[in-house]
């Protein structure tokens, strides 16, 4: 993309940030504390629907008008005609403005007309000159405040669009002063954060600076807003950071870890995953053992609790490279008993650990927007701050080791149930003639509406089960969360019959796709 025209602050623009498609946004002051990159020219744009801000380069904006109906013809995503649709709200609310301002001062200059042939005709009635006005007339203007009706005709005020458009922008100072906190325009909120929360809820820490709260459980939560598409903002840490296992959450993780200036050294058993990495700036490690002996962190991100312990104490594997002083982060989804040996063995050889499992999918992976839940070593949490602003909008320290590993369990039983009374009842209206697409509808404007729900029937309506979040992933996250219950004499019945019912779609050959695909099971 390159700009044909000379932008200036208030103009709305197309930009292109990285891989990400060109997205509709408007050129705003951007806060103090966010300093512009050095090199190329740059504006800080303010996307529309999301959360999302940037340093932009010059060439990478189009002005927004001019190139509409090129860029609605090349992206037909259901979020981008949702940014689109408010910016064409934003406009309309100018218009609106514009039009009662313009009323506004005709009327004005009507009555004051009206006024002004009033006062001529009184003055010529009587024959006399008001003596003021006379005075004004025969004395030279001393210096200072020009009288009111002077100020008004040598100093204009501000076209109604440009008020408009400076108290917009005013919006943006982020964070505002504590006694100042205004209420956000609401086609600048992230869509995830607008089908979630209250409109009046919105992450403070815009500038990317963590935010750490005390909770009455005693756990930390460090909330950061939406790293994706701010660029340079993150203050890299300058440890070295390996990672190893580029599935598909690792890819989205270490992508924006190298977006975000941190120096990363990759490894995969598949090698060639390695690759499209090595172009982007990462380093490549031979085994997880060099990566570990070369790095200060190393994160990993495995499929099972079978992976994450042969990585660990496999034949050059990480506890091979493990010297005093070595961080080690786990990010798999795993049983507390798994992850409580490993943190054991890597403490036993003077490395540090931390147990970090993230909630999200491939699309929040890419985006930067998991929520990441950690606990075991708190320094090595914190020595994680920028690397966990870079891959998520959220990060809670829940405390020893494996209280994470059962929080995840807890949130992906609760997820893999819901989606299977999800598929449960998309069927059930199918064979009671019933319209899906009319169900989901009626859904979405219930209170149960989330994007979850919405992306998963939509998967069903389509028949579209690409993987986003694998159907053997969950079903495993399932019969571990059900173990857990079993330890403590828990009942979890509802997770016991999903678990079934996901058992019977892997039979189907499901196991590779989405979990959506779990409504095959009441199909056949």
């Amino acid at each position: 993309m390159a700009a044909t025209v000379s932008l200036r602050q208030g103009d709305l623009v197309w930009g292109k940030l990285g891989r990400y498609p060109p997205w509709p946004g408007k050129i705003v002051n951007a806060p103090k504390d966010l300093k512009k990159p050095r090199g190329k020219k740059c504006l800080f744009v303010k996307f529309f629907g999301t959360e999302d801000h940037a340093w932009i380069k010059v060439e990478q904006l189009k002005p927004y008008h001019a190139h509409k109906e090129e860029m609605i013809k090349a992206n037909k995503g259901k979020r981008f005609q949702q940014a689109v649709d408010a910016v064409e709200e934003f406009l309309k609310k100018v218009k609106a403005k514009q039009e009662q301002n313009s009323g506004d001062d005709k009327g004005k200059k009507a009555e004051g007309k009206s006024k002004k042939q009033a006062g001529e005709k009184k003055r010529k009635a009587s024959g006399s000159v008001s003596p003021t006005k006379k005075s004004r007339e025969q004395s030279p203007r001393k210096r200072g405040r020009p009288p009111k009706e002077d100020k008004d005709a040598t100093s204009p005020q501000p076209s109604s669009l440009k008020k408009l458009a400076m108290k917009t922008v005013s919006r943006f100072s982020w964070p505002p002063p504590t006694s100042e906190r205004t209420t956000d325009d609401p086609h600048f909120h992230h869509f995830l954060l607008s089908q979630t929360e209250k409109p009046s809820v919105t992450y403070q820490a815009i500038s990317k600076r963590l935010k750490v709260s005390e909770e009455v459980t005693g756990s930390t939560s460090i909330q950061a807003a939406d790293s994706t598409a701010i660029n340079g903002n993150i203050t890299p840490t300058d440890k070295k950071i390996g990672f190893l296992g580029l599935g598909l959450m690792g890819s989205g993780i270490v992508s924006n870890l190298l977006k975000m200036g941190h120096t990363v050294t990759v490894w995969n058993r598949t090698a060639e995953k390695c690759d499209l990495f090595i172009q982007e700036g990462a380093h490549l490690g031979r085994t997880p053992a060099e990566v570990v002996s070369t790095c200060d962190i190393t994160f990993a991100c495995m499929a099972d609790p079978k992976a994450a312990k042969d990585l660990v104490l496999g034949p050059s594997g990480v506890l091979q490279g493990i010297r005093p002083g070595k961080c080690y982060v786990d990010m798999s989804t795993v049983d507390p008993e798994t992850v409580t040996e490993l943190a054991q063995v890597i403490v036993s050889r003077g490395g540090r650990f931390l147990e970090a499992p993230v909630a999200g999918n491939q699309q929040l992976s890419n985006d930067g927007m998991l929520m990441i839940l950690a606990a075991g070593d708190h320094g090595v949490y914190e020595d994680c701050s920028s690397c966990f602003q870079a891959m998520g909008r959220t990060s809670f320290f829940l405390g020893e080791v494996g209280n994470a590993a059962r929080m995840m369990l807890i949130i992906n039983m609760v997820q893999g149930s819901f989606m299977a009374t999800i598929a449960e009842g998309m069927t059930l209206a199918q064979v009671t003639g019933q319209s899906q697409q009319t169900l989901l509808d009626i859904l979405i404007q219930s209170q149960l509406s989330s994007i979850f729900l919405d992306q998963k029937c939509q998967n069903i309506l389509q028949g579209n089960f690409k993987p986003d979040f694998y159907l053997k992933y969950i079903q495993k996250d399932l019969r571990l969360a059900i173990a857990m219950g079993d330890s403590v004499n828990h009942p979890t019945p509802m997770a016991a019959a999903a678990n079934e019912v996901y058992k019977r779609a892997k039979a189907l050959d499901q196991s590779d796709n989405d979990m959506s695909a779990v409504y095959r099971a009441y199909i056949h």
